[in-house]
């Protein structure tokens, strides 16, 4: 069934004036509607307005017109939000329009910004099925990470470009294929190719992509383009930004291609921080870490980026529950983050870590408020319940039955909340890293000895 949905449209103002430079204060807390803007003041070259407002107090600005002002070009408020934000670093472009009493929908223009961060993908295996050998195609999403000189590197599921049961040593897809919002199409089949299997047409906008690297055991890929063929298509394309944090309650927006009908928006809110769900990408049960939300998602969805309402990325998603279409989830914020600069990093394919040697277990968990943030999280006690012999945990002295509390990397310390926070740390390790674990050992705080990561602990791994 196809849902019908409400298209929401954003009014931009444009305000016709000459180039514009504030020099009044304007920063105002709760401010009220603008009663008036009216020409105070000019001395043939600039020229002085003032800004009344509904509670009697004003403002002014003034303009630098050229000449008359008669042939000045027109400019924009986005353009006027731009040189404002150069005194103003931290203002939203929502709290700028506000600050003038117009009242905008966050969430919309923070969805079109997102759009130009967003792909959608094609990927080709050469599959069995059913006694026949072909060639197949899945579809899949993506965030654009980073936009380089040569190459714009993207995020994708592991699952999206891994097919395990294709006919070839390596199951990454033969062929990946991007495109850009706006300028979306589908593959048609163009006959057959001298290998005997079909070959598709992507149209003059797609772009083909080049697998960079992958973890299975994380379900996060890294793919590249050319950034040259990307901006040939759409040079307005940006990058997606990282969030600090996420939290339960908070707005999550996924941006996908659900059911193979093109990038669209869904949204719905974090409801649960993190969770162990079970995935089979390749035969083999596994458990993963994930973030649980009730934004929709579709087929296709898988890849895409989830995002909080400023826009910035808190996940990737990756499964759904079919039975309860509320029952969501993505792969969390620090997951994406550590493996997607680990492969890039290391760029040989995988995600490269070393082995610390130590197995914790929950022992206790708790929910714990901060009245002062307003937000709260589980945090769990990380008992140690084996240190394997040769390894780094063993050669810092810590013993079975610790509480493994955090770790202090290059003087920076680190608390572990979480039991996934160990495994994804690990991901940001470098060869020279100094690093110190935390732990308690019968009620007292200690400190191991601090030991220095060599070339050879650093392992390719799944």
């Amino acid at each position: 069934m196809i849902k019908r949905l409400k298209k929401i449209f954003v009014l931009l103002l444009t305000i016709i004036m000459a180039t514009a430079i504030f020099t009044g204060c304007i920063e105002i807390v709760n401010p009220p509607n603008i009663l008036s803007i009216e020409k105070t003041g000019t001395d043939g070259l600039v020229d002085t307005y003032t800004i009344t407002y509904t509670d009697g107090r004003t403002s002014t600005f003034t303009i630098t017109n050229g000449k008359d002002g008669s042939d000045a070009p027109a400019i924009s408020i986005v353009e006027l939000y731009e040189r404002y934000k150069q005194d103003h670093p931290n203002v939203t472009y929502a709290e700028f329009l506000k600050e003038f009493g117009v009242e905008v929908d966050i969430n919309a223009i923070t969805i079109n910004k997102l759009l130009s961060s967003s792909v959608k993908l094609y990927t080709e295996f050469i599959v069995t099925s059913n006694g026949k050998t072909g060639k197949s195609v899945g579809a899949g999403s993506g965030v654009i990470y980073n936009i380089g000189q040569e190459y714009t590197y993207i995020i994708t599921n592991y699952h999206v470009v891994y097919e395990y049961k294709q006919n070839t040593t390596s199951k990454i897809a033969k062929k990946i294929i991007c495109y850009l919002y706006g300028s979306e199409s589908s593959p048609l089949k163009a006959g057959t190719g001298t290998d005997g299997y079909t070959v598709y047409d992507y149209g003059k906008n797609a772009v083909e992509c080049e697998y960079v690297g992958g973890s299975i055991l994380n379900d996060i890929a890294v793919i590249k383009a050319k950034t040259q063929d990307l901006k040939k298509v759409n040079e307005n394309i940006t990058s997606i930004e990282f969030a600090d944090d996420y939290y339960v309650g908070e707005t999550a927006i996924a941006v996908g291609n659900p059911e193979d009908d093109g990038i669209s928006v869904t949204k719905g809110i974090v409801s649960v921080d993190s969770e162990k769900i079970q995935l089979q990408l390749d035969n083999q049960i596994r458990y993963y870490t994930v973030l649980r939300m009730d934004t929709p998602l579709y087929a296709g969805n898988s890849g895409g980026g989830l995002f909080n309402a400023e826009g910035k990325l808190i996940g990737i998603t990756n499964a759904g529950d079919t039975v309860d279409q509320n029952v969501n989830f993505a792969l969390p914020l620090n997951t994406v983050k550590n493996t997607v600069e680990n492969i890039i990093t290391y760029n040989n394919g995988s995600v490269n870590k070393i082995t610390l040697g130590v197995t914790v277990q929950i022992t206790d968990s708790k929910y714990v408020y901060d009245s002062v943030s307003g937000y709260g999280r589980i945090v769990e006690e990380l008992k140690v319940t084996a240190v394997s012999n040769n390894t780094i945990a063993k050669s810092l002295g810590l013993s079975v039955d610790d509480i493994l509390t955090g770790i202090i990397i290059n003087g920076n310390t680190i608390d572990f909340d979480r039991d996934f926070d160990v495994s994804d740390i690990i991901l940001t390790f470098r060869s020279g890293d100094q690093i110190t674990l935390k732990y308690t050992r019968n009620g007292v705080e200690k400190t191991t000895s601090t030991y220095t990561i060599k070339p050879q602990d650093i392992k390719a791994s799944e």
